[in-house]
């Protein structure tokens, strides 16, 4: 490792080593991208990595929710406000009761080379509440939606920093914190937060968007990495991600044989995700409740199930050294993070020593804030643009974030399984050569 880069490294870790999360993120990237300040020292005199891993704003705030018997509950609100230099601020809201402020700054660092790998003028941010709206009212949501947008709504806006939905912040909170917004600021914005509801300016595309992108990207890798009978996928997770890109894996030809939720997983050789989308979609239920295949409590990624490509959609650090090997057993060729940070860091090294094709989160789940993008600009344009042009500006986007991860597997001689790598240092040379400008 770069001398430089291993400095920074270790004064980041050191300065809090409590806050594992964005440790993890750290080291996962900054070990990855060495190589390019072997090649330029004069980065050291600029500053160039503390810039890099230094968020540029974090605001916290308390969040009280009055419960519908009464009580007072206060909870922990944040924005980690990371990186603007390639664009505005732009990132999810998580609402969870593992959230933390390590966990939005690694987040947020992520994020940072995401937006950055989409070509769009985007930078990172990440923001959320260790509020949980699992076992909550609907007035319970309401309310607490209404409270954190008090604490948020003066650090976000139009051409500033432009949230969206993440893990427990769906199309429902989404609607909730556009109208305490518009309460707030009294004003005609539409464009400071994304994922909105189509009659209130939102986009099409939005819930298909991180699926849908996974898996055009995903077609991309297979076209290097043919895989030359009928391909059999896992998922874990049943939310947006995980069902839209069931969705459009089932649509190419793929056949999805196991998703999970929190509490089990299911195998199906005949999975029937219409039945999955009414207990996810509209049911809010379990994944207990499927009538077909078989049910299992625990983790996906602990059976025993033969599968080619495994697709992590649920949470951080779901897979670990034991199930990354359990997968390697089983057959698994490609893994493609869906979720932000499933993998540990033990378990990609896994992967890519048995030359598993590994696709980080920051290059396979892009299509999301991709169309965030599209929604932002339809907004800006006051145009409202149809399912096929959203569709094809997704799948374009998700093409040149392959051909980027090609050209850096090209320019560092990187291993065609490599794809961590590669995104790494095509994302950070463009935020880099940003921060460079704007001295």
């Amino acid at each position: 490792m770069n001398s430089y880069v291993e400095k920074i490294l270790n004064e980041e870790i050191n300065k809090h080593p409590e806050e594992l999360e964005f440790n993890q993120a750290l080291e996962e990237v900054l070990k990855t991208i060495s190589v390019i300040f072997d090649n330029h020292p004069e980065y050291e005199e600029m500053k160039i990595l503390e810039k890099l891993v230094t968020p540029d704003n974090i605001v916290k705030f308390k969040v009280d929710l009055k419960r519908d018997n009464g009580d007072l509950e206060t909870y922990d609100g944040y924005r980690v406000q990371f990186n603007n230099s390639v664009g505005v601020y732009k990132g999810g809201l998580r609402f969870n009761s593992h959230v933390n402020e390590s966990v939005l700054k690694a987040l947020g660092f992520e994020q940072t080379f995401k937006n950055a790998l989409t070509g769009l003028a985007m930078g990172g941010a990440k923001g959320g509440s260790n509020f949980d709206p699992k076992g909550k009212s609907e007035e319970e949501i309401k309310r607490f939606c209404e409270s954190f947008m008090q604490g948020l709504a003066n650090h976000i806006g139009e051409g500033k920093d432009v949230p969206a939905g993440d893990l427990g912040v769906g199309a429902r909170e989404i609607n909730y914190l556009y109208d305490a917004y518009k309460k707030i600021k009294n004003n005609d914005e539409e464009g400071f937060i994304t994922g909105k509801p189509i009659e209130k300016n939102g986009s099409l595309v939005r819930k298909e968007a991180t699926g849908y992108g996974l898996v055009y990207l995903l077609n991309e890798i297979i076209k290097i990495h043919p895989i030359s009978h009928e391909i059999r996928v896992i998922i874990s997770g049943s939310g947006n991600v995980a069902i839209y890109t069931a969705e459009k894996c089932k649509e190419l030809g793929m056949k999805v044989v196991g998703m999970s939720d929190s509490k089990g997983y299911i195998i199906d050789e005949n999975l029937d995700l219409e039945q999955i989308k009414v207990i996810k979609e509209q049911k809010r239920g379990k994944l207990s409740e499927y009538s077909k295949g078989i049910y299992h409590e625990g983790s996906i990624y602990d059976a025993e199930i033969k599968a080619d490509i495994a697709i992590p959609c649920g949470c951080q650090n779901e897979i670990d050294i034991k199930r990354a090997q359990n997968l390697v057993k089983n057959g698994i060729k490609i893994v493609i993070e869906g979720a932000n940070m499933p993998d540990e860091n033990d378990a990609i090294r896994y992967y890519l020593k048995n030359n598993i094709v590994f696709v980080p989160g920051k290059a396979a789940n892009a299509g999301g804030v991709s169309v965030s993008f599209f929604e932002m600009e339809q907004n800006r344009l006051k145009e409202k643009w149809n399912f096929e042009k959203v569709d094809t500006l997704l799948k374009t986007t998700m093409i040149n974030i392959h051909n980027q991860c090609l050209e850096a597997m090209k320019e560092y001689k990187l291993d065609s399984h490599d794809y961590l790598r590669a995104a790494n240092l095509a994302s950070a040379k463009i935020v880099i050569d940003k921060l460079i400008k704007r001295q």
